[in-house]
């Protein structure tokens, strides 16, 4: 007499560290039909000026130029103010935040950040400082705010520039009704596939003046000012009419995007709250947050060492990220310079040791938020 096997328990479903959100298909064809019907696909068409408009509305700011994405924002906002030389910035962040310097022909500064709020710390910029500094490229870290009245303050001081780095902060406000956007000289905005506001790819620049947003838009369209005359040495940094109309759409569905967020947030704080050796990064005293990640660090009286918990929940089908690790300032073009070194860098070194993401987005599931509390529980012995 044969026997048949037990059958494999099913394999549960992926719960990665992201997922765009994406509106019900039917809501973006008439978009597309428009596009298809007066058959303009770029150069500032109406849904172009449109979404830019619509976005100074929603965030409460006088003038964004809207880019193809948030790279090369970067890199023309450095070109828009002719920063060169020394720039003051954060190891911890994506490396486009350096990248754009390294394309600018400018040297990066890696100044440490502050072990709670895990942006630049003020206090470690004014020792960076040399004649050759022109200007700080701090980044709003998972979108909670820097200290930028003391970064403004330090910058005054010396006559810099501030050029923030808000990939991760859309739609926060430092106090009610005031736009985190609304500091520096000019504001760098992502809006990639795993942003909180996504227009498949993209970016902007929160410009404080028509002035400024002027040149910021011919530098995005090669220098040109009318179809015989070019000038400055611009490059293609345009938005498609594609990407502008899914924006508008993806407007409509913001705040109840981020209040999913918010909720998501809250639960993971809640369940994580007595787990020993979990620390939940906290805000920065924003009065909005937009929860666009939820970083953890995984401190010394966890039974696990960060990568060991990472690999767990990878065994079961649950994929976190390790933002931000390595370090920018490990990475082969920049660890030669004097400012990388470890040992100036001892926080952002160990929470880049520490940290882990986990998975936040609008469309997940209570039931799948469980399944990723439950793994980090499981190997805490609870």
């Amino acid at each position: 007499m044969t026997t048949t096997p037990p059958a494999a328990a099913p394999v549960p479903a992926p719960i990665y560290v992201t997922q765009p959100f994406l509106p019900d298909l039917a809501e973006f064809q008439p978009y597309l039909e428009q596009i298809w019907s007066n058959k303009i696909l770029t150069n500032g068409g109406p849904f172009h000026q449109q979404l830019e408009k619509a976005l100074c509305e929603h965030l409460g700011v006088e003038h964004i130029a809207l880019f193809t994405n948030g790279t090369l924002a970067l890199v023309t906002a450095l070109q828009a103010l002719r920063i060169t030389g020394e720039v003051i910035t954060t190891p911890y962040s994506f490396v486009a935040t350096a990248h754009s310097l390294l394309w600018n022909g400018i040297k990066p500064v890696f100044v440490d950040i502050d072990p709670q709020t895990l942006n630049l710390d003020p206090r470690r910029i004014e020792a960076a400082i040399t004649p050759q500094t022109t200007a700080i490229l701090p980044v709003h870290c998972y979108g909670h705010p820097c200290d930028v009245d003391a970064i403004q303050k330090m910058a005054d001081n010396y006559n810099l520039k501030v050029i923030y780095d808000a990939a991760h902060a859309f739609g926060v406000q430092t106090t009610p009704g005031t736009s985190v956007l609304r500091f520096g000289d000019l504001s760098v905005l992502s809006f990639h596939a795993t942003k909180v506001f996504n227009t498949f790819e993209g970016g902007a620049i929160v410009c404080p003046d028509a002035k400024t947003k002027q040149r910021i838009d011919h530098l995005k369209n090669f220098g040109f000012v009318d179809e015989v005359t070019v000038v400055a040495p611009g490059i293609n940094g345009k938005m498609s009419e594609l990407n502008a109309s899914f924006g508008l759409l993806q407007l409509k569905h913001i705040d109840a995007a981020m209040a999913r967020r918010a909720t998501i947030a809250a639960r993971y704080r809640a369940a994580l709250a007595e787990v020993p050796g979990i620390r939940c990064v906290g805000d920065a005293g924003e009065a909005v947050a937009n929860h666009s990640y939820f970083p953890i660090l995984i401190e010394p009286d966890f039974p696990l060492s960060r990568d060991a918990l990472y690999q767990r929940l990878r065994e079961h089908n649950i994929f976190p990220r390790r933002y931000f690790y390595p370090l920018i300032s490990d990475f082969p073009m920049y660890r030669g310079l004097p400012s990388a070194a470890p040992g100036n860098l001892p926080v952002a070194s160990e929470i880049a040791r520490k940290v882990l993401c986990l998975p936040i987005y609008p469309a997940l599931s209570d039931a799948d938020q469980d399944r990723v509390v439950a793994q980090i529980r499981a190997c805490a012995g609870m």
